[in-house]
């Protein structure tokens, strides 16, 4: 424990640690992203086990680091329900960046490793981009609305694109993350909202909706995230520099029935039942968040 360092430079030794366990696993994953370019596919499929095993490890790698320089308080229940051979859909409320890492640390070798949905333009982003496709994080491709009016004949390829995407994780069980929020909260974006939730912002249907529209009943259960950060909310240089107390993580499990399968685009029958069913879910995580409040 390094916790008696000022914070700067406890900030600072953690940084550099981190990085130094970045570098350790990464190299690997690139190593066997250069394999998995070849084009036999029982080739690729033994080689993302790897590449999951790598990233488990790097977030494991992450989680000694933490406890050996940062000393936060964890308050985590309900992880026992899950399990490392289910397809899970994984939401959360996001507050901050170091969500991602409170969310790895929770969930990591309890749920196979989570997979983020990113925009296709992200393919490109030096490094990190390889490392994703390595990993099978499926890129998306999402027209808008306007998009489509204007070359109609493009309609559906989006939700098309995405579910090929998706067909690797019919295989091999995996945990995909949507932060359905869809940006991180403030009380700015709280007020600009008049979000009817006092802790949450307004949810949006549309990706998830989509991500099980995609799916196409690949996903069999919800792990419902609510985190919740007594000392307020954090920034990654506290996380660094041993700024965050405590962290309290409360995980449930929801079945995917087949009322949340189906098309949002054009079936407003579906729009209307995911829309329902998020909104119910927002107003439980509110009533948690706030009885959490209370409590501290």
């Amino acid at each position: 424990m390094l916790a008696f360092l000022p914070k700067w430079l406890l900030g600072c030794l953690a940084y550099v640690i981190f990085t130094i366990n970045s570098v350790i696993w990464l190299t690997p994953i690139f190593v066997f992203a250069l394999v998995k370019v070849i084009p036999y596919e029982p080739l690729r499929k033994s080689i993302s086990y790897i590449l999951d095993f790598c990233a488990s490890g790097w977030v494991s790698g992450n989680s000694v680091i933490q406890n050996l320089t940062i000393g936060t308080e964890w308050d985590v229940q309900g992880v026992e329900q899950l399990k490392r051979d289910e397809w899970y859909m994984v939401v959360a409320n996001h507050q901050s960046w170091v969500d991602i890492f409170v969310l790895q640390r929770v969930l990591n070798r309890k749920v196979p490793f989570i997979k983020f949905f990113l925009k296709k333009e992200l393919i490109w982003v030096p490094a990190f981009g390889i490392a994703w496709w390595a990993l099978d994080f499926p890129f998306m491709v999402r027209y808008t609305k306007k998009f489509i009016r204007k070359y109609p004949h493009l309609k559906g390829k989006d939700v098309e694109t995405t579910r090929k995407a998706c067909e690797k994780f019919r295989y091999k069980p995996v945990s995909v993350m949507n932060f359905v929020e869809g940006t991180r909260y403030t009380e700015e974006k709280h007020h600009r909202q008049q979000s009817p939730f006092k802790h949450l912002l307004k949810p949006k249907a549309g990706g998830t909706g989509f991500v099980l529209g995609a799916m196409n009943e690949a996903l069999h259960q919800i792990v419902d995230v609510t985190i919740y950060y007594p000392g307020g909310i954090p920034t990654f240089w506290q996380l660094l520099s041993g700024q965050i107390d405590k962290v309290v993580v409360r995980v449930n499990v929801l079945p995917i029935g087949p009322e949340l399968i189906g098309d949002y685009d054009s079936d407003k029958e579906y729009r209307k039942t995911i829309q329902k069913y998020i909104n119910g879910l927002w107003t439980e995580k509110d009533a948690l968040l706030e009885e959490l409040h209370q409590r501290q």
